[in-house]
């Protein structure tokens, strides 16, 4: 008979998968912390975006509260425990999972190749040689470094990002495992010999790109618990085509049971040490780029919420806001809201807060009130996080009254 499990369920099992369906531990955040969610997730996603703060602080304030954002970069580019490449988009990664990405590697330098033969009016093998060399001789270094390699004509900008031919070349020798990030200060690549930063993982061979997939799909069902092949296929960016016999294979090898979900169209996957907490207490924040909400077709069918980040989207087409944030409570995401850290007036800005207009599959909406006091106290605890004196609630969306009101009870008290 085939096993089933109500929208309500698949949502808790998720969520407990997640370290989202509790209220936030107690106790000091640190390095014990970021290797726990490091090893639990895989990948924690980067991005350049700063309005509110970077994606990859994002994350574990989420799950764990305030800490010392310093002190997790410390961890991410110099504990020796983590690396800095392509996973789930750009990300940082447990460094044992880099015999399983050199296969991408190799990947990236098919395209890069591909491009560069396109370019040669502008770009000269024999400079990626000279860059190569003075990684392994001056390393770590910015691209800014060694722009003096350049010919006086190619000094001209590209077209990706604007980027000069040495910053090119640099990118290229990232990308297919030829020079490593050693650390990212104000969020700025420095570049060094992988034997320097990787240490003995560096000469570790190659997995064959099946055993490698594999191997990042069942990272994903550990660190996902349910979800369809196309669900766990995203958090390490595997295709569906290619993700389907890897679902087959971790069911046969005990990994996983086939389930039917309420309302879901695909069979799912549930992992074999899957546990549902009963009930979802916890509540909070979500960056765009938390694997709680990164693959809108799971938000969607589990929670009910069409979500699209608007940062590329002109100002007057934008619907919610520039970088509006999913607000989770208990089961349900609940509200969303567009945050920005003004840190010279020392102010966390609600440019505009919508209430969720539906309730998650087979759940109860919760109360407008609830909501937003709930929502307050989240913003209460980011905005001293962040080191703002307090929150800002404007005018716009459908929760912003509400919300104003809760904010002003949460600073009184």
């Amino acid at each position: 008979m085939e096993e089933k499990l109500t929208a309500a369920e698949a949502r808790r099992v998720f969520l407990h998968a997640q370290g989202l369906a509790r209220r936030r531990p107690a106790g000091a955040v640190g390095a014990r912390r970021f290797r726990e969610y490091l090893r639990r997730q895989g990948v924690l996603q980067l991005d350049s975006v700063n309005v509110l703060a970077r994606a990859h602080y994002l994350p574990l304030f989420s799950r764990y509260g305030p800490y010392d954002r310093a002190a997790l970069d410390e961890y991410l580019w110099s504990s020796g425990e983590t690396f800095e490449h392509w996973g789930h988009e750009a990300s940082v990664m447990p460094r044992d999972l880099l015999p399983a990405l050199r296969f991408r590697m190799e990947d990236h330098r098919a395209r890069w190749l591909s491009w560069f033969d396109k370019r040669r009016d502008r770009f000269k093998p024999e400079l990626v040689d000279a860059v190569e060399r003075a990684v392994h001789e001056l390393g770590p270094v910015t691209a800014a470094d060694l722009e003096h390699l350049e010919e006086e004509r190619a000094r001209r900008r590209g077209s990706w990002w604007d980027w000069s031919v040495t910053k090119e070349a640099l990118e290229f020798l990232f990308f297919t495992g030829r020079a490593a990030v050693a650390g990212r200060p104000n969020f700025q690549r420095l570049y060094d010999a992988p034997a320097r930063v990787w240490g003995e993982h560096a000469g570790l061979p190659a997995k064959p790109r099946r055993e490698a997939q594999q191997e990042l799909f069942d990272r994903a069902l550990a660190a996902d618990w349910i979800g369809t092949v196309g669900d766990l296929g995203d958090h390490f960016r595997i295709k569906v085509t290619e993700a389907k016999p890897l679902a087959e294979s971790a069911v046969e090898r005990g990994l996983a049971r086939w389930v039917k979900v309420e309302g879901w169209k695909e069979k799912a996957l549930l992992y074999v040490g899957a546990e549902d907490p009963g009930r979802a207490t916890g509540s909070a924040l979500l960056s765009p780029f938390d694997p709680a909400c990164w693959y809108r077709d799971r938000l969607l069918r589990q929670f009910g919420m069409d979500y699209r980040i608007e940062i590329y989207t002109p100002a007057h087409k934008r619907r919610y806001g520039y970088y509006c944030l999913p607000f989770l409570l208990g089961d349900q995401m609940v509200a969303r809201v567009d945050l920005k850290a003004d840190r010279k007036a020392k102010e966390l800005r609600v440019r505009s807060a919508w209430r969720e207009e539906g309730a998650a599959p087979g759940a109860r909406r919760r109360l407008e009130g609830e909501v937003a006091h709930a929502l307050a106290a989240d913003l209460a605890l980011m905005a001293g996080w962040l080191g703002l004196s307090s929150v800002v609630v404007e005018e716009k969306g459908t929760l912003a009254p509400a919300l104003a009101s809760a904010v002003a009870k949460v600073g009184a008290a």
